[in-house]
């Protein structure tokens, strides 16, 4: 990953990780009730350096605690998407119909996603903010969520075609 906070780029791992505890504080915040099952799931959340569908969020959950289900998993999910506090990423559709899940991090980023090997990176630049405060202004919109996804192959597919 390069270091400069102007421009980053993520060789896989995501960029944008929060600190830990972040997403328990702000459902505090919001008085929402925490269940030991819930503080789980919010804890694998917290603690994940790629991008992860409810299936492996589910199967980390159970790792800490068997008792959690799907329907935990998915229910927790939600409550944190009505909050605005993850996105929900379809990633091209490169493993079908799968969702991923992210938290916010502190500055948006682009998904940068191989078509080839389904290798998915995370793009920071002052240019993508820049670009924001144009279509900010030419569309008289106050931008809350900016999602934005990229497609090709990366060095080491071309390599191989």
């Amino acid at each position: 990953m390069s270091s400069t906070l102007a421009h980053r780029v993520s060789t896989g791992e995501r960029i944008n990780v929060e600190e830990a505890g972040h997403l328990q504080r702000e459902l505090g915040v919001r008085r929402i009730r925490l269940t030991r099952q819930r503080r789980v799931v919010l804890q694998v959340m917290e603690s994940a350096s790629r991008h992860m569908d409810a299936e492996e969020i589910l199967s980390l959950a159970q790792q800490i605690d068997a008792a959690i289900t799907r329907v935990t998993v998915y229910r927790t999910l939600d409550l944190l998407k009505r909050h605005g506090l993850i996105d929900e990423l379809d990633l091209l559709h490169l493993r079908g119909h799968r969702h991923y899940y992210e938290s916010h991090g502190p500055r948006d980023h682009i998904h940068v996603a191989c078509v080839g090997c389904g290798k998915v990176r995370e793009v920071e630049s002052p240019l993508y903010e820049e670009l924001k405060q144009q279509i900010s202004r030419d569309c008289a919109i106050e931008i809350t969520v900016a999602r934005t996804e990229i497609g090709g192959l990366c060095e080491d597919c071309r390599a191989k075609g």
